[in-house]
């Protein structure tokens, strides 16, 4: 039988979240930050891995390129399968993928293995937050989404300043394997905290399974977020290698799209944007995402590259966003509950943008003392957007749809993700080859190698700093882009619950846990 939490009647009861969804949090923020913090710890021992393989760097992207792969291809199973098989099943089952892709990369002899090792790890990682996601949300009901997206959303936004300093320090002062070994004792707490916190479940009856679609959507998402993330590579869109994935996956998904309107059980349920409160938020997040990811790429760049700080110090140096995010996200949340996303989303990307304003007029010689304050602005933006965003996709769905409608959301994330990073990647590769007078996918190497040389390091840090510049400029123009879709966002927060009529008692349905 599923598990049900007690009823919780409307009021009180409804404004904080109850024993039983904080066991469900501490399950998901577990395996969350386990996943989070592997990407961006891998990230920073990219030039560590090439040199201890010996290997160039277009092979050692793969280590990255066949772990987002992975993702894409298993993130639209998911929907289905935390309905088939129940939520702590499928989360359990990612943790343990997850966990064994962990060791095995540990153990990596050759840069081919490590590459095989981390699509195993890709496989559970995809999982991972979709089935996090959906176990929150049907735990605590539409009254409460904004609450747990809160929970959800620290790791998400912390894991890029903590990754950075941990993986630094991990691959300076111990070896390149503890970035993988170290995921092991936080998959076991996160394995043991499930048994033990989680409710038992059980298998559901479902639809049949859309195989079909799941040819199309996954090898889609795939090609599509492949040819994206060749953009820096191949030096423009107009490489083969660009654009011909890109077409192929942009093709599936527009045929997996209109499929899916016209038969009764797809594999997303495209009918979820008929929801305006749904379809506005998803546009938002896009845009959004884009450009809050470029520009996470786009700091700890120009910190290495014209400041010559290393990937430690970049970490630390990013230090006072994390600080915003962690004072305005908790109380994003509770008022998202409260006010509704629209009220909370427009100032919050206006913060965002006053924080970024100085680094579109950074320089060679900024002082931190400008940087650092914009950061914690940027930080204070970005915690009072992103959660109301993510609840508004949510608050007003029902309980049956939150599994398909987590799987879309965290479809979105990636996809955005993987576009931003390549957009702001190519537009500073361009610019940086044009000051060093260099093919564009030599734009950034070249910028290092002559940073780097005493003799030209002034000049070449002062071109390079004009060319982040304008390229903040970019990553700000698309984040305040997102306030156009934000003023469709729902006003007002969703309606409670009503109590039964001719009962002595207020009461609210049932949540079911799967």
């Amino acid at each position: 039988m599923s598990s049900q939490a007690a009823p919780a009647a409307p009021g009180a009861a409804d404004d904080k979240l109850d024993r039983d969804v904080l066991k469900v949090a501490v399950v998901v923020v577990a395996g969350a930050i386990m996943a989070i913090l592997d990407v961006t710890v891998v990230n920073v021992a990219m030039q560590k891995l090439m040199l201890q393989f010996t290997t160039s760097f277009d092979t050692i992207q793969w280590i990255a390129t066949g772990y987002m792969l992975a993702l894409a291809t298993v993130i639209p199973i998911t929907g289905w399968a935390a309905d088939r098989f129940g939520t702590k099943r499928l989360y359990l089952l990612a943790i343990a993928f997850f966990l064994i892709g962990s060791m095995l990369a540990g153990l990596a002899w050759n840069v081919e293995s490590l590459i095989i090792f981390r699509v195993v790890q890709g496989f559970g990682g995809g999982m991972l937050m979709p089935a996090g996601m959906t176990m929150l949300t049907r735990a605590a009901g539409p009254q409460r989404i904004g609450r747990v997206m809160s929970v959800i959303s620290v790791p998400m936004l912390l894991g890029p300043v903590c990754g950075p300093i941990l993986g630094g320090w991990l691959v300076d002062a111990v070896s390149w394997r503890w970035i993988f070994y170290i995921n092991v004792p936080i998959g076991a707490i996160a394995i043991l905290l499930a048994l033990k916190l989680l409710p038992k479940d059980s298998p559901e009856p479902s639809q049949r399974f859309d195989f079909p679609g799941l040819l199309m959507v996954s090898p889609g998402l795939a090609a599509l977020i492949f040819g994206v993330s060749r953009i820096p590579e191949a030096g423009g869109v107009t490489h083969i290698a660009v654009w011909l994935p890109g077409l192929a996956g942009l093709v599936l998904l527009v045929a997996f799209a209109l499929r899916s309107m016209r038969i009764a059980n797809p594999l997303l349920d495209m009918g979820l944007f008929r929801n305006k409160a749904f379809s506005m938020s998803m546009l938002t997040m896009a845009v959004f995402f884009i450009g809050m990811m470029g520009s996470m790429l786009l700091l700890p760049t120009y910190l290495q590259v014209v400041r010559g700080e290393s990937a430690l110090q970049s970490g630390l140096l990013i230090a006072p966003q994390a600080l915003g995010v962690m004072i305005t996200m908790p109380r994003a949340g509770k008022l998202a509950d409260k006010m509704g996303p629209r009220r909370l989303v427009l100032p919050g990307v206006a913060v965002m943008v006053l924080g970024m304003i100085p680094f579109t007029m950074v320089t060679a010689t900024t002082s931190f003392w400008v940087l650092l304050p914009a950061l914690f602005v940027v930080g204070l933006g970005m915690g009072l957007t992103m959660v109301p965003v993510m609840s508004a996709a949510l608050q007003q769905l029902e309980l049956k749809d939150m599994a398909k409608a987590s799987t879309a959301t965290n479809i979105l994330q990636q996809t955005a993700g993987a576009v931003g990073s390549a957009v702001m990647s190519i537009i500073l590769a361009a610019l940086l080859a044009g000051k060093f007078g260099v093919p564009t996918s030599q734009g950034q190497v070249a910028a290092t190698v002559a940073t780097q040389n005493p003799a030209t390091h002034d000049a070449a840090a002062s071109m390079a700093s004009d060319a982040f510049a304008t390229t903040f400029v970019w990553a700000l123009v698309l984040m305040a882009a997102s306030i156009i879709p934000a003023f469709f966002l729902p006003r007002k927060a969703p309606a409670a619950p009503s109590a039964p009529t001719g009962s002595g008692e207020e009461a609210a349905p049932p949540v079911v846990v799967h």
